[in-house]
C-alpha cells in the first residue's frame, strides 16, 4: 500500500462526509493504492454509523473503534500502529488541516523526506489567548528539550513507513506525536500554510487554552529542565535567605532598630511556601509520568476493527 491516512475522531459525525468528499479525489489522483483508517474514541453521537456506511461502499475506508475514550495521542498511535502505507498521513477530521497539502507532501517524500510538516503561518478561527499559549508553548519546549520540534506543526504530517516503525517502537506511553517524531530524527521538510477554522462543530478540547495535558508532556517528557530549574530556584532563595540574615547581623551589630512586623513574616512565609509547592508540583509531574510508564498498561484496547486482515502485535 502506498499511503494511509489515520484521522483519530470522536463525536465528529457532521465532519466525516465533507472530509470524505475533498480528500478522496485529491487521494485518487495520487494513487487508488491508499487506505483512510478512522481511530475513534466511543462516541455518544452517529461518528461510527457514518463512518460504516461510508465503509460499505468503498472498503478502503477503515474503522478501529477503541472499548473506551483513550484520547486523541493514543488513537493516533493506534493508526499508526495499523496502517500499512509505505507514507503516512495523520490530520484531522475537521478539515483545519486542507486535504489540498495532500498533494504537496507526498511529492517532498518522493524527493526522499522521511517526514513532511506542514507549518501553519495563520491560524484563523483560533482565539487569541490560545494563539499566545501556543506560541509560548513552543518557545519554552524548543528552549529546554533535548530534541528540536518545529513550532506550529500540530500532529499533521507525512511520515515514512521506516519513520512509523521506529515510532511504534517507543515505549513512551504520552503519545505526544511531535516529539516522538522529533526523537526519530530522519530528514524533514516543511511546508508553511494557512490553517482554516473547523468546518463544523465544536473542538473537543479548551477553546481557550487547548490541551494542557499534551502542552506538559511536551515539557516534562523531552526535558529535565524543570527539575534544573527548581533546584536553581532553590539556590536562589537560599542566597536570598543567608543575604537577608546578614542584612539583619549587620543592622544589630551597629546599633540599628530592626523593624519586625507580620506583614514581613506573612510575605515571606507565603513566598517561600510557594516555592516549595511549586517545586512539589514539579516533582509529581515527572513521578506521574514515571508511574505511568512503570505501569506499561496497554496504549489503547480495540473494540472493534474493520477492514483489517490481520491485526499488529501491541
Amino acid at each position: 500500500m502506498l499511503i494511509s491516512i489515520i484521522i483519530p475522531v470522536y463525536n465528529e459525525e457532521k465532519n466525516v462526509p465533507e472530509f470524505l468528499s475533498r480528500i478522496q479525489p485529491i487521494l485518487a489522483s495520487i494513487t487508488d493504492d491508499y487506505e483512510i483508517i478512522f481511530s475513534l474514541d466511543p462516541s455518544p453521537d452517529r461518528t461510527e454509523a457514518v463512518i460504516l456506511e461510508y465503509r460499505a461502499a468503498d472498503p478502503r475506508i477503515k474503522l478501529l473503534k477503541f472499548s473506551r475514550r483513550f484520547g486523541q495521542p493514543m488513537a493516533t498511535l493506534a493508526g499508526l500502529q495499523y496502517s500499512s502505507g509505505d507514507a503516512v498521513i495523520v490530520m484531522d477530521v475537521d478539515l483545519q488541516d486542507p486535504p489540498e497539502l495532500l498533494s504537496k507532501m507526498v511529492a517532498k517524500w518522493r524527493e526522499g523526506y522521511d517526514v513532511v510538516l506542514p507549518q501553519r503561518r495563520a491560524r484563523d478561527g483560533e482565539p487569541w489567548i490560545k494563539k499566545f499559549i501556543a506560541a509560548i508553548g513552543y518557545r519554552v519546549i524548543n528552549k529546554i528539550a533535548d530534541v528540536r520540534i518545529p513550532p506550529n506543526t500540530g500532529d499533521f504530517r507525512l511520515m515514512s513507513r521506516r519513520a512509523v516503525n521506529e515510532i511504534v517502537q517507543l515505549k513512551e506511553c504520552h503519545g505526544f506525536l511531535r516529539g516522538m517524531v522529533a526523537v526519530v530524527g530522519f530528514p524533514q521538510a516543511i511546508i508553511p500554510f494557512d490553517r482554516p477554522p473547523r468546518f463544523a462543530g465544536v473542538t473537543n478540547y479548551n477553546r481557550f487554552l487547548g490541551s494542557l495535558r499534551i502542552g506538559f508532556n511536551g515539557i516534562f517528557c523531552f526535558s529535565t529542565y524543570a527539575l534544573t530549574l527548581a533546584t536553581l530556584f532553590g539556590f536562589l532563595i537560599a542566597g536570598f535567605s543567608f543575604l537577608l540574615m546578614t542584612i539583619y547581623l549587620l543592622y544589630k551589630f551597629m546599633g540599628w532598630k530592626i523593624l519586625w512586623g507580620n506583614p514581613t513574616l506573612v510575605i515571606l512565609v507565603s513566598f517561600l511556601g510557594g516555592v516549595q509547592l511549586i517545586s512539589v508540583g514539579i516533582l509529581g509531574e515527572y513521578i506521574g509520568r514515571i508511574y505511568e510508564e512503570v505501569r506499561a498498561r496497554p496504549k489503547f484496547i480495540v473494540d472493534r476493527a474493520e477492514g483489517f486482515e490481520k491485526y499488529p502485535k501491541p
